[in-house]
């Protein structure tokens, strides 16, 4: 018969040293003094941008951390300026095309790199990465002179094709890197059940991969929305200009002459920021899931 040595109870050393490791453990101030100095640090510069939109022509150049007199006057008056609403609508549909398009067609590619086994897999990865290498200044002009030559200035899809060239690669990256995370075996059995190759894409993986995809779409969306060296460069009309260049040109458009509407353009600032800040804090958890996927593995 078999007996069971009672449990000796834990040692007064033990005993001491686990509610000091507990309280150890906690929170120090100097690190939540750090975090508000840096939420403040980068809060600031918007702060800054949100006072000087409420200022007047007047208290532009009034020294103080807050407007002198406060009034709305520049966000009513640029929704009257043509160009920054056309402009608001031409980089929203870029905006929003460049994204769908590259988070389908990067998907597509992402799939094909993290599923198939084919000889040279990681060298096409690294070829389609090094795309982002390229500066944009340095194929502008190129871009500008071939485009002139296709007729495709001052058109939308001059722009969004750009826009996805650099889009695309970012786009395939997270998404290679999130599907590899996914489990094959979900796949197989979706297709001993009698779904094609197809299906299993579609009602399988993809749900299972939101995370990264909103992370590929808001970055994408984020850089067509705030892009100004190629939409400065390929557009000259207001017919195809996108909002950040319409902002740009403002200085010919209100007051004329070398006159600078510093109130107004800090009122459009800030209101082409409101979606960006609403995308992400929406889906802020999503953002890190894709951005942390694939870096620790169980």
């Amino acid at each position: 018969m078999s007996t069971v040595a009672p449990a000796r109870p834990a040692s007064p050393e033990v005993a001491e040293r686990s509610p000091k490791k507990r309280k150890g453990q906690g929170t120090s101030p100097v690190l939540w003094i750090g975090v508000v100095f840096v939420v403040l640090f980068c809060l600031f510069p918007f702060y800054w941008l949100v006072q000087i939109s409420l200022r007047t022509s007047q208290d532009i150049g009034v020294a103080a951390l807050y407007p002198p007199n406060p009034t709305l006057s520049n966000y009513s008056d640029v929704f009257q300026n043509d160009d920054f609403v056309a402009g608001l609508r031409n980089s929203a549909i870029v905006a929003t095309v460049t994204t769908l398009l590259s988070v389908l067609v990067g998907s597509f590619a992402a799939y094909a790199l993290a599923r198939l086994r084919f000889r040279g897999k990681f060298t096409i990865l690294a070829l389609i990465l090094s795309v982002t290498t390229f500066p944009p200044i340095a194929i502008a002009l190129p871009i500008f002179q071939l485009w002139t030559d296709l007729g495709l200035n001052n058109t939308l899809i001059g722009l969004i094709i750009p826009y996805l060239t650099f889009a695309l690669p970012l786009t395939t990256y997270i998404l290679t890197s999130f599907f590899r995370e996914i489990p094959r075996d979900l796949e197989e059995a979706a297709l001993v059940d009698g779904a094609t190759r197809f299906q299993a894409f579609r009602k399988v993986v993809v749900p299972l991969a939101a995370p990264g995809m909103a992370t590929a779409g808001i970055l994408t969306f984020i850089f067509a929305w705030n892009e100004y060296l190629l939409a400065i460069t390929l557009t000259t009309s207001k017919a195809a200009r996108t909002v950040p260049a319409a902002i740009g040109n403002f200085n010919d458009t209100a007051g004329g002459g070398y006159a600078q509407p510093v109130g107004l353009i800090a009122a459009a600032s800030v209101l082409i920021s409101i979606p960006l800040i609403i995308l992400v804090l929406a889906f802020q958890k999503r953002i890190v899931a894709g951005l942390t996927a694939g870096a620790v593995k169980g």
